[in-house]
């Protein structure tokens, strides 16, 4: 066996900055077209079909493929050159998007047309994904990759606020084939970077190699074998099975017991990402030292401000719209350390297996939450259900502290069973 790189020992000597800044525009610039397109086409088929069923049908192909290949875009990682991955999967996509473009500009699309290009889309999220994140510990100092998570949630935040706005205005100006050609630019503008600097990676480990499956078997053994982190990432599907629902049922408690419309929502929903781009920005200015402390805190904290929205009156909608935003921020300051723990505690050639298992974990937790909170919420109603999953998963995350493991994760004692 190879000698391991140790979580974060990398040192990108002088003018990593260049590197990193352009590679992360770039990556942030491919994503937000990615985000835009991903409105628009939702539009579209809002539009067209009028149809709950045909929405529900690209949530299914747009999130599906990336949660269930996560584990294998992870192996793919630590296994081949991460650079090339995004080289690749960004190119994949474009060409996915020139597709429908001509089928659009030519009058031929159909909604299959829109939900196979959904999934193979979504495939490649799979794979690229886990080669920018474990590629993030290479880019920058040891010192510098809690403020790159904060970075990186910020852009998540940010995403959130300019996809809507972005595409309706493209919407707007332009025919929805021109409109999606935004996503084609921009996936060119995350690939030139890649082409012109080299993204660093463990080699030896890159060599000694033990047959793919052995691989993938191992990133789930170093979790499963860590007790800190099988009850992290335990714990972490528990909060997001709880709080994930909100998100698609806040237009329901907008409409039904603030009586509010579109108009509303899409404020709400504007500035929570706000809040998200704030606290990703707070997290990268003022890092914490004891980053499980601020991972639990923030995401026990965050919960519980989401089920003081369901005590919100009737008549406060923006008492509900300020707890939401506070929400947002507290989350991206819990989440943000989440990601920069895993950085600096995991070897680097384990970490796109590692990262992309618990992105597959969390995007797993969301559907199974929405399935048991849709009945929950016929029952009790949906203004109790927020307090409900807030107040659940705020005790969940507080039982992180009675468990010896995962308060020790950073001193490195957790190996074993």
């Amino acid at each position: 066996m190879s000698t391991e790189l140790p979580a974060g020992a990398y040192d990108p000597g002088p003018g990593w900055g260049l590197r990193f800044w352009s590679v992360f525009g770039g990556q942030a610039s491919s994503l937000i077209g990615s985000a835009l397109t991903q409105f628009v086409l939702l539009w579209w088929i809002t539009d067209t079909t009028g149809s709950v069923s045909a929405l529900a049908l690209a949530g299914l192909f747009a999130l599906l493929p990336q949660a269930l290949l996560g584990p294998i875009g992870g192996a793919f990682a630590d296994r081949y050159s991460r650079r090339m991955i995004m080289i690749v999967t960004d190119a994949i996509s474009a060409a996915c998007m020139v597709v429908l473009i001509v089928l659009f500009l030519n009058e031929a699309v159909e909604l299959w047309h829109v939900f196979a290009m959904m999934f193979i889309r979504s495939a490649m999220q799979a794979f690229q994904g886990p080669a920018a994140a474990a590629s993030t510990a290479m880019l920058v100092p040891r010192s510098f990759i809690p403020r790159a998570a904060g970075l990186n949630q910020s852009l998540q935040g940010l995403m959130l606020v300019a996809a809507a706005p972005l595409g309706a205005v493209a919407m707007a100006v332009m025919p929805i084939g021109y409109a999606l050609a935004i996503d084609v630019v921009t996936a060119i503008a995350g690939i030139v970077p890649l082409l012109v600097f080299r993204i660093p990676q463990d080699r030896a480990a890159l060599e000694d190699s033990m047959g793919f499956w052995s691989e993938l078997r191992e990133g789930f053994d170093t979790v499963w074998g860590n007790p800190g982190l099988r009850r992290l990432y335990a714990l972490m599907a528990l909060v997001i099975m709880c709080i994930m629902p909100s998100f698609t049922l806040v237009p329901l408690l907008v409409k039904d017991h603030f009586g509010g419309g579109a108009p509303e929502v899409a404020l709400m929903e504007g500035m929570a990402g706000l809040g998200m781009v704030a606290g990703g920005l707070i997290a990268a200015a003022f890092p914490p030292r004891n980053r499980i402390v601020c991972i639990l805190w923030g995401f026990a904290l965050s919960s519980l401000l989401l089920g003081l929205v369901g005590f919100a009156p009737s008549d406060m909608l923006w008492l509900a719209t300020l707890f939401w935003s506070l929400s947002g921020v507290i989350y991206m300051v819990g989440n943000a350390p989440m990601i920069a723990l895993l950085q600096t505690t995991v070897p680097n050639h384990l970490q796109g297996r590692v990262l992309s298992l618990l992105t597959t974990v969390m995007a797993l937790a969301a559907p199974a939450g929405l399935a048991l909170a849709t009945p929950l919420g016929e029952l009790i109603g949906i203004k109790l259900l927020f307090v409900v999953m807030g107040f659940v998963s705020a005790a969940i995350a507080l039982l992180g502290f009675a468990s010896r493991p995962v308060m020790e994760i950073e001193r490195g004692g957790n190996q074993g069973t």
